[in-house]
């Protein structure tokens, strides 16, 4: 038998997405094994193994490898990446070990990683394993990050300082300041890690993307076409997408809210598992959404106690809603809303007749649920590359309306509640709810037995 090593970094969204990778390996492809080496650092607030249990108990041919962890004060750290990048680093001594046990039951026929794992290429071409990258961001942000070097050979400035757009083959004009997170500063540890990740994916036997062919078509013609790489060959694409994780937790109290909704009624506001907004902010979403009138579906996290770098790496409480949110809005709007702690069941959510639309944080497994979905978006990023996934929505996909910001990243009640109403009521947002449709329909045939994304993954398979 065959085996597939899959190497994701820390983080249970990296590990939800391989083990979603794997099943789709599994499904389609039977005669393979698969093997996910898991590395669970003692600074991680998220446990993993209950859902690893659940994984190992249901899909016996997905075998966890864990590897020890290493050690690290995160404090020592400018950034979490900047962390993660430090441990996967170390971690290859363990890597090689795991994938040279594997090897003694099955052969290992490829290994892939994904982005912050650049480390574990050299351990696999010591052992001529092909190496293959597993992108869960979009075409549109792997042509930017396949393009990075070029942009970084002609100027000598930092992003945060250019004041520009930036032009990309196959993409919109970007803004430099929405350029992703990590790296907007030149001088940073995270900027040389990325740069370095750049040049090493662009050499790649393959690169796996979450996305599907007729959801990006112009930038993943560029990419294919050569046009992002420009000092060699650009390895083969597979766009597979979309993979979005089903949830098996049974019911929830927003489900059976949702039931006693009218159809398309509901505006959904959820910001990714990293997401949070000062109590200020909240509060201004609050009233934003009771002026606007709409039925709403609401997930708040508790806000960053304070601004110390530690505080990242801790689990927030529960919050205390009557605390956070405006004197007497709960009981003024009981009948339109339901506001949910911390969680609530996002792809069931989304898929939920009674949901009309979705304000959203551009992380882009939530683009995707949205899109198999065929909801239409308000785009109101965060961090990471969420700003440059914004202008691809809006500009390029017409899949979002934008929530615009005031200086210092403030978003006043009276935007939140122009953006909704624009999305469920006005022109708008029935323009890009058009779109919506399309693209979820295009979403459901490119997963099916003869679509792009099934015709992917059988020529990738082929590889191995």
């Amino acid at each position: 038998m065959s085996s597939i090593a899959l190497y994701p970094s820390p983080g249970m969204g990296h590990l939800i997405s391989m083990v979603e990778l794997g099943k789709l390996i599994l499904k389609h492809h039977p005669s393979f094994s698969i093997n996910i080496l898991t590395l669970i650092p003692s600074f991680n607030t998220s446990t993993t193994a209950a859902y690893v249990h659940h994984i190992s108990t249901t899909f016996p041919a997905i075998m966890f490898h864990h590897l020890p962890d290493i050690p690290l004060d995160p404090l020592l750290y400018p950034s979490m990446e900047a962390t993660v990048f430090e441990l996967i680093r170390r971690s290859s001594p363990n890597v090689d070990q795991a994938l040279k046990s594997i090897s003694q039951s099955s052969s290992v026929s490829a290994l892939v990683i994904d982005l912050f794992c650049t480390p574990a290429e050299i351990v696999a071409s010591n052992l001529n394993i092909p190496v293959y990258y597993f992108f869960t961001s979009g075409a549109c942000c792997l042509a930017q990050l396949l393009y990075f070097p070029t942009l970084h050979e002609s100027t000598n400035l930092s992003f945060k300082e250019m004041n520009t757009l930036i032009h990309s083959p196959g993409l919109p004009p970007i803004h430099s300041s929405d350029m992703a997170g990590p790296i907007l500063d030149r001088n940073s540890s995270d900027y040389s890690d990325f740069l370095e990740l750049s040049n090493r994916i662009a050499k790649s036997a393959g690169i796996i993307v979450n996305t599907f062919d007729s959801l990006e078509p112009k930038v993943i013609k560029a990419i294919s076409n050569g046009e992002c790489v420009l000092d060699g060959p650009t390895p083969p694409i597979y766009s597979i997408g979309p993979l979005v994780a089903e949830w098996a937790g049974g019911s929830h109290e927003c489900l059976n809210w949702l039931d006693l909704q009218p159809k398309g009624s509901v505006v959904y506001l959820c910001f990714g598992s990293l997401g949070v907004f000062s109590s200020d902010q909240l509060k201004e979403i609050a009233l934003g959404l009771e002026m606007s009138g709409h039925r709403f579906l609401w997930v708040v996290r508790t806000p960053p106690s304070t601004n110390k770098k530690e505080d990242r790496y801790l689990k927030p409480p529960e919050p205390d809603l009557d605390l956070l949110l405006p004197n007497g809005f709960l009981d003024r709007t009981k009948d339109k809303g339901l506001v949910v702690k911390t969680w609530a069941p996002q792809v069931m959510v989304l898929s939920h007749e009674s949901i009309g639309g979705f304000v959203t944080h551009c992380g882009w497994n939530s683009v995707l649920e949205a899109v198999r979905a065929g909801v239409p978006m308000v785009a109101w990023p965060l961090y990471a590359e969420q700003r440059f996934n914004k202008v691809v929505l809006v500009e390029e996909m017409k899949l979002a309306l934008p929530m615009d910001e005031l200086e210092g990243g403030r978003v006043p009640s009276s935007e939140v509640e122009k953006r909704v109403r624009q999305l469920m009521e006005l022109e708008e947002g029935k323009a890009i709810r058009e779109v919506a449709t399309i693209r979820k329909e295009e979403a459901e045939i490119a997963m099916s037995d003869n679509g792009s994304s099934r015709a992917a993954l059988s020529k990738l398979v082929a590889m191995w």
